[in-house]
């Protein structure tokens, strides 16, 4: 049966990727993908945004079952992530949460996760 789920998290981050780490953002949303068992279809694709005010990265995958979109402001101090994970197939938000905080070591974390299928009802929040 599909599912449509959307998980959104707004995290703080201490170790903030900057424009010479692009690899290592491109490699952890590989991971990321393989983790909660979805299928790459396209991508992931990464750029940076040099525009003060607006500046960091930005990377997207489109999954056999939707899509991963990941952005990253790195002007601050902590930097900020907002991470877009939807899909029509159930996946862990816990091991989403870990990945972020394992790879970026999370300061702060707020969430929303969504069951979209015929309403959008909150599953979770923090």
């Amino acid at each position: 049966m599909i599912e449509h789920k959307h998980l959104l998290i707004r995290a703080e981050v201490l170790n903030c990727p900057k424009k010479d780490e692009m690899g290592y953002v491109l490699s952890w949303m590989t991971s990321l993908i393989t983790s909660i068992n979805m299928k790459l279809m396209q991508g992931p694709n990464i750029s940076y945004v040099d525009q003060k005010g607006n500046r960091g990265i930005t990377c997207m995958a489109l999954i056999e079952t939707s899509h991963i979109v990941l952005h990253i402001w790195d002007e601050t101090e902590p930097g900020l992530f907002q991470l877009d994970v939807y899909s029509c197939k159930s996946f862990d938000m816990g091991i989403v949460i870990k990945s972020l905080n394992d790879s970026f070591k999370i300061n702060k974390l707020q969430y929303k996760f969504l069951d979209r299928k015929s309403d959008l009802i909150l599953i979770d929040e923090e």
